[in-house]
């Protein structure tokens, strides 16, 4: 595979909104959400995924089963997706009322190109996204990189470079290459490090009992993910069908974080294409990311605004905005986390 060094161009910005459900690893991948006959009695919203179905809906399919939906008057049907799914153009054409990124960046991205969407909450309060090293040769801080050669994803270049970025770190001194999901590279010593989601975990049974971690998020970039987003009309016209929404998604996420084993049944028993074990395997990390200190305090799915700017700082300082460097009230909001802020604060206790 050929090396990228420090004269590799940006990544196409338009390619990185394209592949923002992907972006990270692709572990879990953008879904939206179609609200329909939205009335102070009633909602029936359809969750259109981006990707196959994973653990990245656990909540939403618990509060589905549990009738946890039903009890706040919304309908919910969900529609797997694929690789051709665009979920940021659905919702800003109204094919979708409310949708959810993997990743962060790819809604401020484009906002900044002019899509009028906004996040509203984050599902998982860290980001999974991260680079795995052998203890033989480990990378355990971002320093650990230079001379070395980091494998990643093509949408996830940009990453690697915010990371150097961040942490003071010459391009020059770091060959970066391109990777697909597997993580071959690292076994046969071509790549110091690959990258992934922690949540993968059937892609990291490879990898063995010699596996290095860093985070990208404690490595200094503070990425969210599995972001609820909508667009500014949805936001102005049906306020209280999003809360209602966001109230049963909680209780959701509340309940399979107390019932993790039976979360899982009900998560395959809905896609019994999904494997039983592999999910018990990952509903641990999963519940992880999406509950922690953060949440203790703020509740499930809160969200930091100084985390937003700090993404808005990075990102603008990299060139990667195509128009005006977007506001931080542009690429979010707090008003549904304020409407439901007793019962994520409740579930997340």
């Amino acid at each position: 595979m050929t090396g990228l060094k420090s004269s590799m161009p940006l990544v196409a910005r338009r390619d990185f909104m394209r592949g923002g459900a992907a972006v990270v690893g692709g572990a879990a991948a953008a879904s939206l959400i179609s609200v329909a006959h939205a009335s102070s009695h009633g909602a029936e919203v359809s969750m259109q995924l981006g990707w196959l179905a994973s653990n990245g809906i656990l909540g939403e399919v618990v509060a589905k089963s549990k009738g946890y939906y039903g009890e706040e008057g919304i309908e919910l049907s969900v529609t797997p997706g694929g690789p051709g799914v665009d979920g940021v153009a659905s919702v800003a054409a109204g094919r979708a009322g409310v949708g959810q990124l993997s990743s962060s960046p790819s809604l401020m991205l484009a906002r900044s190109a002019g899509v009028p969407v906004k996040a509203f909450a984050a599902g998982f309060q860290k980001h999974p996204f991260t680079y795995f090293s052998l203890a033989n040769n480990p990378i355990n801080t971002p320093q650990d990189m230079v001379g070395q050669t980091i494998a990643t994803q093509p949408t996830a270049v940009i990453l690697l470079r915010a990371l150097l970025a961040k942490n003071g770190i010459s391009e020059e001194d770091v060959e970066i290459v391109n990777m697909g999901s597997d993580m071959n590279q690292l076994l046969t010593g071509q790549a110091a490090a690959v990258t992934g989601w922690q949540t993968n975990t059937n892609a990291l049974k490879i990898l063995g009992e010699d596996r290095v971690d860093m985070m990208l998020w404690d490595a200094g970039i503070q990425l969210y993910a599995n972001v609820y987003y909508t667009t500014d009309n949805m936001l102005r016209d049906h306020s209280d069908v999003l809360a209602r929404f966001l109230t049963g998604s909680a209780r959701g996420w509340g309940y399979a974080r107390q019932n993790p084993v039976e979360a899982a049944e009900m998560l395959v028993g809905e896609y019994p294409i999904l494997d039983l074990a592999s999910e018990l395997e990952a509903v641990g990390p999963v519940l992880g990311f999406s509950f922690n200190e953060v949440t203790q305090e703020n509740g499930w799915a809160a969200m930091n605004e100084a985390n937003w700017q700090a993404q808005l700082d990075i990102y603008s300082q990299l060139g990667q905005f195509e128009g005006d460097v977007p506001g931080l009230g542009d690429v979010m909001t707090s008003e549904i986390l304020g409407a439901t802020e007793t019962v994520r604060k409740q579930v997340a206790a």
